[in-house]
């Protein structure tokens, strides 16, 4: 696939862990503010009850970001972001679900249960973003992204602080794209 043509998105995911925040913080402000899609961030955090992320990525973008309850609807042109200590579980219908099963690659939310969970929902319209991190963590939800058809994209490793986690994914899977870090948002909005 040719740079400029980048295959168009029903749910766009992103993945990450240790360094990850900061990619974000730099992407988040150019995008555009009317997305076509909605976006997940699941980053592995601390359990707590606050809304301390939620609230710095809403400070960061002009698109929306709306709070993940159980059940709750995604929706185009919103952001919503995993809560701390919730696996995120993606419906037929619609909504999203949370989970509180075992933690999975040392993490809840998992990135690989959401992914996961998209991809067989969601199929070819899911692309998955998979950020700095270091562990394993999003590797098989990828796979299972790209088994379904969807598009599979990877922070490049040179660019993240904790090139770990997107060095694991490129040596297990063909990514369709892998693209630096300051690319993230022209990527996005492309989409």
């Amino acid at each position: 696939m040719e740079k400029n043509t980048v295959k168009g998105s029903r749910i766009l995911l992103i993945g990450g862990s240790a360094g990850s925040l900061e990619v974000l913080i730099k992407a988040l402000p150019l995008l555009r503010p009317v997305l076509s899609f909605p976006v997940v961030i699941v980053l592995h955090r601390k359990s707590s009850e606050d809304k301390l992320l939620e609230d710095l990525i809403a400070a960061k973008t002009a698109v929306p970001v709306a709070e993940i309850e159980d059940k709750t609807p995604i929706t185009p042109g919103n952001i919503y972001v995993a809560p701390s200590d919730y696996h995120l579980l993606f419906e037929n219908n619609g909504v999203v679900g949370l989970d509180v099963s075992d933690k999975v690659n040392y993490s809840r939310p998992s990135i690989d249960v959401c992914f996961e969970s998209a991809a067989r929902v969601y199929g070819t319209g899911v692309t998955g973003i998979l950020l700095s991190g270091a562990n394993a963590d999003g590797t098989a939800g990828l796979k299972e992204i790209h088994e379904h058809g969807g598009t599979v994209v990877v922070q490049q490793p040179a660019t993240a602080e904790m090139p770990y986690m997107p060095q694991y994914a490129i040596n297990s899977l063909t990514p369709d794209y892998i693209i630096p870090a300051n690319e993230l948002a022209a990527y996005i909005n492309r989409l």
